[in-house]
Formats: C-alpha cells, structure tokens, sequence
C-alpha cells in the first residue's frame, strides 16, 4: 500500500470527534481525547497528533512528543528523541499496513524512538525493528519501554 498517507491532525472538535470513535474500541488508556481536549487551539498546525484517514474517515492515529536531549536517559549518544504514544488501527483497518504507515513515518525523522507497546503488540514492534530497552528500576517505573535507534545511535548503559 504505498499509498498510505500519513498527516498532522488538526487539533479542533472536527478531530475530537472522530478520537470518539478510538475510545470506544480501544483501551481507555490510548484514548487521545484527554491530551486533544487539554490543547485545543483552533486548527494548531503543530499537534503532536498524525493520522490516516481512509476517504473522510481517521483509521488510525498516534502521538509523536519530540523529548530534548538534556532529559534522555536511553540514547547514546544523549539527543533529542521521539516518544510514540498511543498507536491505534480501527478493528476493521487493521492489518492493512496503517500501523506500519504510521512507524515508518515517525523513523523519517531520523531521531532514535521510545515507545511503550501495549499488550500483545511485542511481534508487530519488533517487525519494525524496535528492541527492548535495558531496564532501569528508577527510570522506566514499572514500564517495558521499546526503542529504535537510526545509524550512528546506540541505548545508553544502565548502571
């Protein structure tokens, strides 16, 4: 499908409403519509929000947050990262290669990647090329973050 295109979602109540349709067949915990009602501007061309509509429709949609590099504690060497957030297909979209529209998208960036998958997703990540990170007790509190790193990148040492 190279067709697939990804965009910015504009942050207004056209969007609110179509996030509507994510939280009743998804998790409570990947419903965007918290963080999209707490920044509502009209129109903000700068949302951390991609999506992927199929006609007029939004089938799947994330969050990209860019983290600075003086709080990286993954990365060597220490640099801006990217946090993916809250990756989510529509039941009847999936496997039509969206959720791989949507990495490949954020890897474009060239900035190493964090993510924390949800459960029984670890085989789609690791088919793009994402890794367990070493785990650090202080710093990944209880989570099981994922990283990708692009050339010239590597996961910092926990101590």
């Amino acid at each position: 499908m190279n067709n697939i295109k990804v965009e910015r979602l504009l942050v207004n109540y056209k969007t609110l409403e179509m996030f509507k349709r994510f939280k009743e067949y998804g998790n409570q915990e990947l419903s965007m519509l918290e963080d999209l009602e707490s920044n509502i501007i009209e129109n903000d061309s700068e949302s951390p929000f991609f999506g992927i509509y199929y006609g007029n429709a939004l089938v799947a949609r994330m969050s990209l947050y860019k983290v600075s590099a003086k709080y990286d504690q993954y990365f060597n060497p220490p640099q801006d990262y990217l946090e993916l957030w809250k990756l989510e297909v529509l039941p009847d979209y999936q496997g039509r290669g969206y959720g791989s529209a949507l990495v490949k998208f954020a890897k474009e960036f060239q900035l190493p990647i964090k993510t924390n998958p949800r459960i029984n997703s670890q085989t789609f990540w690791e088919k793009m090329g994402f890794q367990k990170a070493k785990y650090n007790m202080e710093r990944d509190l209880g989570e099981n973050p994922l990283i990708w790193t692009p050339k010239g990148v590597a996961e910092q040492s926990v101590s």
